[in-house]
């Protein structure tokens, strides 16, 4: 079975975000890491390989730094890396994503396609049902349970209030939900092993696109903080007295 599995490079979930003079997001000094929610189809692909043979590829678009996010997928078990980066490609929407991805997804066999729910920092949930319209094949969202017999895959998603149960044929792509699995971490010999193994760089013009193909069609207009917590305010006095104020 030939499994390929989209990645993104994201900022650690414990990392504390700041703004630059410019109004933009500074990742100066930020640990960058796996997109939580990838890490789930990464182990899916994973096991879905030990249960049928076949080969992983994983497959992620961004900035040479983006490699790293790639070799910890190779050290988890993963085949084969894909890494998309040019400096053409410039603060990307989710269409224009999706369009990059799939280009590079239709030059690998694939039989099944695995993509996290939803990306930590922008929050879209998007690039995966984009990336099956465009590679004409179906595709299910916020999968809890997979199992594949033949050419079909049965499937328990998560809805509203509930589950529900889905049979769909293969290819198909089919996004990754918290409760999947419990991804498994890189282990020494898997560490030293990801180094040898490939990661194929491709850029927009190995792909037959350029820059005026991926116009984007949202643009942020300016990214801002929460309002920070006000501190807490301690009331003191007696019990009638501070009963009285808290009520206020």
């Amino acid at each position: 079975m030939n499994i390929v599995v989209c990645l993104k490079q994201t900022f650690d979930t414990e990392a504390k975000i700041v703004l630059d003079s410019s109004g933009n997001i500074d990742s100066t000094g930020v640990e960058q890491v796996i997109n939580p929610y990838d890490e789930f189809a990464i182990e899916e692909g994973l096991q879905l390989r030990e249960k049928f043979g076949g080969e992983v590829t994983v497959v992620s678009m961004g900035p040479e730094k983006a490699e790293a996010a790639i070799r910890t997928a190779l050290a988890m078990g993963c085949d084969k890396g894909v890494l998309i980066t040019d400096p053409e490609i410039v603060n990307p929407d989710e269409w224009a994503a999706a369009e990059v991805l799939s280009k590079a997804i239709s030059q690998i066999p694939y039989d099944i396609i695995l993509v996290g729910r939803i990306a930590v920092d922008f929050g879209s949930s998007q690039v995966g049902v984009r990336l099956a319209d465009l590679l004409d094949i179906p595709s299910v969202s916020s999968i809890l349970k997979l199992e594949i017999e033949g050419d079909k895959a049965t499937v328990t998603r998560e809805i509203d209030g509930g589950t529900e149960f889905i049979e769909i044929g293969l290819p198909a792509v089919l996004t990754a939900q918290k409760g999947l699995n419990t991804p498994r971490y890189p282990s020494m010999m898997g560490i030293m092993k990801a180094k040898k193994k490939e990661v194929k760089v491709l850029s927009l013009a190995d792909l037959g696109l350029n820059a005026s193909d991926l116009q984007p069609k949202m643009t942020v207009q300016k990214f801002s903080l929460p309002t920070p917590r006000t501190a807490g305010k301690k009331i003191t006095g007696e019990p009638a007295e501070t009963a009285a104020e808290l009520a206020k």
